[in-house]
């Protein structure tokens, strides 16, 4: 797997216009899907829509769910660094002179 990642790293550039032509296809595509049994106008009259419709949900899922990532569900940075200061995993001063002694 690793092999493959640093693979599409290394022909980044390619990556990007195989992504932008896929993306060209697909709105290429819409234009000509059979619109004569759309249930809304806007459906109907907006080109695009769907695609619109799916990339702005999806910009909503990410940035709700980054935020709240980040207003506290989230562990620290250093939340590994602080533990690993102790060597028996608890934080008092009585369990650190004790570990200093072993």
């Amino acid at each position: 797997m690793n092999t493959i990642i640093e693979y599409l790293r290394d022909r980044l550039n390619t990556v990007i216009k195989t992504c932008y032509g896929i993306l060209a296809l697909v709105l290429a595509y819409s234009l000509y899907v059979d619109k004569s049994h759309a249930h809304t106008w806007v459906e109907q009259n907006v080109p695009f829509f769907w695609s619109l419709f799916g990339f702005g949900a999806a910009a909503i899922i990410i940035g709700v769910a980054y935020w709240y990532g980040h207003s506290g569900i989230m562990a620290r940075k250093d939340f590994y660094d602080e533990e690993s200061k102790s060597c028996c995993g608890c934080s008092g001063a009585k369990h650190e002179s004790s570990c200093e002694q072993a």
